[in-house]
């Protein structure tokens, strides 16, 4: 948590020395406001000196500083200058580039120095409201984040980043004892470039992005309230982030002792999702028109290349203990994964197996019940090893595995009696149904017995294994399979296995 308050701090100041978003109807009230934000996050914002000159109020040498256990923060702005506009609007400026340093300790008990400079000329924001909300429209041609991390006099890695025509919307409500913001962002694109090393192992990360989108709301309730994390969720916190992207290139060198290696990566779109909440916490992530391709000296082959039409996940999990079972979600999508020739040459070299894309697809949502809050470390440990989840439910929409020419697909759906953990040995006794469909698998077992992969007798006790669960079904080499469970039993196809 404390690493987690940190990077949430740095995001909050890098915001607002970026993005001076907290004007409200008079440049008096603007400063004011920017003062309470800052406290909010557990800092400390003051001013050499703060001065009216004609409609625009002028602070110098504004500073923002934060020192805690895990984390020393400074930031300084030279100059900001918050004009009246006459119109219930603030016009905001401040000096073109500013700095902010943050020293962070490390497991080896040293300092780790980051400095970070911004630059954004030209950039403007015009913000509005009242003394209790404000919103603000920004825009800048082209934003640059210099990033420098260095421990003992020593460079460890350096970044540079360039955002292009940036603009966005901010409406953010100052309350007593939270903040609640809803904002958005778009970029035409993201160029980056990272170089990293010692004295015996270097790496240089270049990149682009183009069309990124941000939309995230929020209800942060300060950093007191932060360090009981469960407490802070029953009392209202709330983070939803998404962003989306298009086209991204990206290139990996690695020098490690004398040995070159090369990382070479594209996609046509991707998206990543964080949501947490009261009521659960989600984290999804994914892209498509993935390509990748690696080489290097301790490679076999001049480049491996795999590529894939979609790779994506979504869960979503409950965090809070409950009287009554909350949903849970899992997806997990691989589709139409292909790898190069060389590769599938490492063990078909005579091109026995079919060597069309693979795909695995796993759907499946449920109920489940806390008995104790995750992210309450003493209450877990007091259930002595006992699992916090008490699983209710469980329905598969969606199973699809295809590879080398066979495919596998199912669907299913069960609850869970808790109270009977012995009929399963440990696990709460089932009941409900799974259907499952193989189609090419007996095809494809006999192309690994040819090939040497599977031993004749090994694959003759898989079939049989198989006998037992499935029957034939409609078409060629097409097994079916209704696994149930009912009455503290298992059968197969109405058999009763158990």
């Amino acid at each position: 948590m404390q690493s987690a308050f940190g990077t949430v701090a740095v995001a909050g100041l890098i915001g607002l020395l970026a993005a001076p978003v907290f004007a409200q109807v008079t440049p008096e009230d603007v400063w004011q406001g920017w003062q309470q934000l800052g406290t909010s996050y557990g800092q400390t914002v003051t001013a050499e000196e703060v001065a009216r000159d004609g409609d625009t109020l002028v602070v110098k040498g504004m500073t923002t500083q934060m020192a805690r256990e895990d984390l020393q923060f400074d930031g300084k702005i030279d100059e900001l200058r918050f004009r009246d506009l006459k119109d219930g609007t603030v016009e905001v400026t401040m000096t073109d580039t500013h700095k902010i340093t943050m020293v962070l300790p490390t497991e080896e008990g040293e300092a780790q120095e980051v400095s970070i400079t911004l630059t954004h000329p030209q950039a403007s924001l015009i913000a509005g409201g009242d003394s209790s909300q404000t919103s603000y429209t920004y825009d800048a041609p082209s934003m640059v984040v210099d990033m420098v991390v260095t421990e003992a006099a020593l460079t460890l890695a350096n970044l540079q980043a360039t955002l292009t025509n940036v603009s966005g919307t901010y409406l953010l409500n100052l309350q007593d004892n939270a903040m609640a913001l809803d904002s958005a962002l778009e970029m035409d694109s993201l160029t980056f470039s990272i170089e990293a090393g010692d004295a015996e192992t270097s790496a240089s990360v270049t990149g682009t992005m183009a069309a990124l989108k941000v939309a995230s709301e929020g209800n942060f309730l300060g950093v007191a309230a932060m360090e009981d994390m469960a407490q802070a969720l029953r009392d209202g916190f709330v983070a939803n982030t998404e962003l989306t992207y298009g086209q991204g290139d990206y290139t990996l060198d690695v020098m490690d002792k004398g040995k070159p290696s090369k990382f070479v990566a594209s996609n046509e779109t991707g998206h990543l999702r964080f949501k947490m909440g009261d009521d659960a916490l989600q984290y999804a992530a994914g892209a498509t028109g993935v390509s990748m391709a690696v080489s290097g000296a301790d490679i076999p082959f001049p480049e491996i290349r795999v590529a894939y039409g979609e790779a994506s996940f979504d869960f979503l999990i409950p965090l809070l203990a409950s009287d009554t079972p909350t949903d849970f979600s899992l997806l997990t999508r691989i589709v139409d994964l292909t790898v190069s020739d060389e590769i599938w040459a490492m063990f078909d070299p005579t091109v026995a197996l079919p060597r069309s894309p693979a795909t695995l697809v796993l759907d499946a949502k449920g109920k489940v019940k806390l008995t104790a809050d995750l992210l309450d470390e003493a209450a877990v440990n007091a259930l002595g090893g006992a699992s916090p989840a008490e699983m209710h439910a469980l329905d598969m929409t969606d199973l699809t595995v295809k590879f080398a020419g066979a495919e596998l697909t199912g669907t299913g759906a069960m609850t869970f009696d808790n109270t009977d953990m012995t009929s399963f040995d440990g696990i709460p006794a089932p009941t409900g149904t799974i259907d499952l469909r193989l189609k090419g698998g007996n095809g494809l077992l006999d192309k690994l017995v040819t090939m040497g992969v599977i031993p004749q007798d090994q694959a003759m006790g898989a079939r049989m294994m198989i006998a037992m669960f499935a029957k034939p079904g409609e078409g060629d080499d097409v097994l079916n399979a209704s696994l149930e469970f009912r009455d503290k039993g298992f059968f197969a196809n109405g058999q009763r296995l158990k």
